[in-house]
Order: structure tokens, then sequence, then C-alpha cells
């Protein structure tokens, strides 16, 4: 496999990044502290094809590879994490429907979205589960020709904002196979029964949106039932393997982004009379952040790749998301570092950084499942 980036590639690079540094830049300090969602970056980033960077085109989207879309969510999220993720999430949840759903659930949900219309979720996580999707209770059940929702959602990004959400149910409590008794259902925001209360204070990418879901006799048609009933674990499944690629990508871009905030405080900030990377100890940061942000962009391109060409990803993906999340919080960590008393505050975009990085250990599942995850199929697979 050759990761030497296309002309077309090398120019999304520029277009993109050149977006973060005119459009979000100037206001991610803004939208950080207010914690609101970038609603008018969304429209501009829908101009550029952002909002619906993988949905095809017959969709109204770009229809960008894997690999198209690790380089613009590293380019963002380099910038900003936080309005980045407001950005590139608006169509989370697509690709439930891009590889299950009807002809129809596809022009009814993906064009809106691509076009930046309309903001989708999926809604996945509950109170009391989280990495146990096994364990999910939201229940469906079917009434005529109606499915009838009962339950909670929670951190669910963009919660309050969204139009529509991709929701795991339970549709079959009793099912021998545990895990043949999901099934996915999307449902409208504006659905009676439903409602949503976001949820503020979080450490870090605070201009994205997270609410809790709340479903109370909430009915939609048997037609928003995505593939097949009972098969909705499944789809998780596959969801997660590229998902979980994405926040490799975002990994790399925190990374890149701290690289670059490091190296140019290092260049500036001078202390016994010379800039302070004249001194080893910072010369061996910055070396170390670059040499390990390289590595996992790497990995992260090779894992984007197993996407575009159907190869199997699942250790792959979880070895990426784990290495470039690590990467994140590590160099995050040593541009504050670096930057002493200044990177403390938030007159430098390091303290910010520092601060969304953390998340990438946690979504799209743990590191400690991750972990679990490559250990399981290295095991069951051999060396």
């Amino acid at each position: 496999m050759d990761f030497g980036l296309s002309d077309e590639q090398e120019q999304i690079r520029e277009e993109v990044r050149r977006f973060g540094e005119n459009e979000i830049a100037p206001v991610a300090t803004e939208y950080d502290e207010e914690e609101k969602f970038p609603h008018d970056l969304v429209e501009k980033a829908a101009e550029m094809g952002l909002t619906g960077a993988t949905i095809p085109i017959e969709y109204g989207g770009a229809g960008y590879s894997a690999l198209d879309s690790v380089i613009i969510a590293e380019e963002l999220f380099a910038v900003d994490p936080g309005c980045a993720l407001s950005v590139l999430a608006t169509s989370f949840g697509s690709e439930a429907i891009m590889g299950f759903g009807t002809e129809d659930q596809k022009e009814r949900y993906l064009e809106p979205v691509a076009t930046g219309e309309s903001v989708m979720g999926a809604a996945i996580s509950e109170p009391d589960t989280g990495s146990d999707v096994s364990s999910v209770s939201t229940r469906a059940e079917k009434d005529g020709d109606e499915w009838v929702i009962n339950g909670n959602k929670m951190w669910i990004t963009n919660g309050s904002v969204g139009d529509f959400f991709v929701v795991l149910c339970d549709t079959d409590p009793d099912a021998e196979d545990r895990y043949a008794g999901f099934s996915q259902i999307v449902v409208e925001a504006d659905r009676d029964g439903f409602s949503s209360e976001k949820i503020t204070g979080k450490m870090g990418i605070r201009a994205s949106d997270t609410a809790e879901l709340i479903f109370d006799d909430v009915r939609v048609p048997e037609e928003n039932l995505i593939g097949n009933e009972g098969m909705g674990f499944l789809q998780q499944m596959q969801f997660f393997d590229e998902t979980r690629t994405g926040v490799a990508a975002q990994g790399v871009g925190i990374a890149k982004g701290a690289a670059e905030r490091a190296l140019e405080y290092a260049k500036q900030r001078e202390q016994f009379g010379r800039p302070i990377g004249d001194f080893q100890a910072i010369q061996h940061k910055l070396a170390d952040i670059h040499t390990r942000t390289e590595a996992v962009r790497q990995m992260t391109y090779k894992s984007a790749w197993a996407v575009d060409n159907d190869e199997n990803l699942t250790t792959l993906a979880s070895m990426a998301k784990e290495f470039a999340s690590r990467v994140a919080v590590d160099a995050a960590n040593e541009c504050v570092q670096i930057h002493g008393g200044s990177g403390y505050v938030n007159d430098f975009d390091a303290e910010r950084l520092y601060r969304d990085a953390k998340i990438t250990q946690i979504y799209e599942g743990t590191s400690e499942i991750q972990k679990n995850i490559i250990a399981r199929e290295l095991l069951g697979k051999g060396f």
C-alpha cells in the first residue's frame, strides 16, 4: 500500500486547513467558553462538502474516501477539536444508513445532512450502559405498523441540536442470542414524546453538543427500521470499526496541532538570553512529539486504506484509535509543558488542546476496550 497522497488529496488538505485557519481559529475560544454549537460554521463547511464528506455524490455528499476523510479530520482537529467535531459529526450515524438503509431512507436522511440543512446523531450509550453495548435497555415494541420507543440515551453527540437520530433499541429482550435482540431505528426529534437535555460543564470539546435523550412512548413508522430487525448489534460493530478510524484521525490532528504550537513557541520564547528551542530538554520533547505523530499518522492512514479496500480492520482500527488517542494526550501534555505557565491559561491554544485531547481516549470505545479487542483478536487468530 502506498500512502503517497495524490495531488487532489494534497489540495483537499490545503483547502481544509485554510478553512480551519480562516473560519474556525478566530472563533474557537468563543465557542469553547460559551459551550455553544457553531451553526454558522456548519453552514460554511457544508458549502465545501465537509458536512457530508463520505456521503455518496448521488445523495448530495462529496463522496470522499475514508483516507480523504481522515485527512480532513486531521487538519480540522489540528486547528480546534471542538469546532471540528461539530462540523464533521453532523453526519454521525450516516454510516448505518449508507450501509443498511433503504433507498427512501438514504434520500430522506442523507441529502439534508450533506447539504447542511439537517444535523443527525447516533444514540447508543445509556446512563448505565457505556462500553457494554449489549446491555442497552431502550425498548422498541411493535404496535401495528409503528414502533413505540421508551428509554434514555446518554452522552449523545448533537443530542440537543440534531434533527434525527439512529437509535439502538432492544426489540427482542427474549432472544436466545442476546446480540440478535437489537435493532437500529431512525427517530426524528420532532416526534411526540421525544426530548433532550443538553449536558454542560464538559472538560473539553465544548463547542460540540452533547445531551441526554428521553424517549417516552415515541412512535415512529415501521419503515424507520434500518435493515433487518435483530441486526442492529452487528451493524453497530461495523459502524465502530469505521468510526474508530475517524477518532484515530482526530488524535493525529490534535497531536499535529500540539506539535505545531509547541515548535512555534519554542522558537519564540526566550530564557537565559536565547530561544528555549536551543535547550536539549526542549529539543527532545519536540523530537518525540513529531516522531510519534508521524508514526500514528501512518497507522491511521493504513486503517483508512483498509476501510477503502474492504479489508478486515477490527484489530487495526482499535490499534490506531488507542495509539492515536494516547499520542494526542501526550503531545498536548508536552505542548502545555513547553509553554510553561503560559500553557496553563487560555492565552494560548495549548490549554484548550490539552482539555480536548482526553475525549479521544473515551468515546467510540475507551482505550481499555480497544486493548481488549486487540488482545481478543490476537489470541483468536494467533500471531
